[in-house]
């Protein structure tokens, strides 16, 4: 499984991501994704998603 696959993200799992503001630090938080925002099938970044508590940001590492 990969972050930077669309594909392996999913509505339930969860996940540590790097939030817009940690970015230059490279903090991450975990979360459960709620939705997936970013639309391409592939993201070098990583995949965009909301958390369930409203947090935003690219999957950095699945943990299920």
């Amino acid at each position: 499984m990969s972050e930077q696959n669309r594909s392996d993200i999913y509505p339930g799992l969860a996940v540590a991501v790097i939030l817009k503001k940690d970015q230059r630090t490279g903090t991450k938080t975990t979360g459960v994704v709620k939705d997936l925002l970013t639309n391409s099938s592939f993201h070098p970044h990583g995949i965009k998603v909301r958390l369930e508590d409203g947090q935003v940001g690219r999957v950095a590492e699945i943990l299920d």
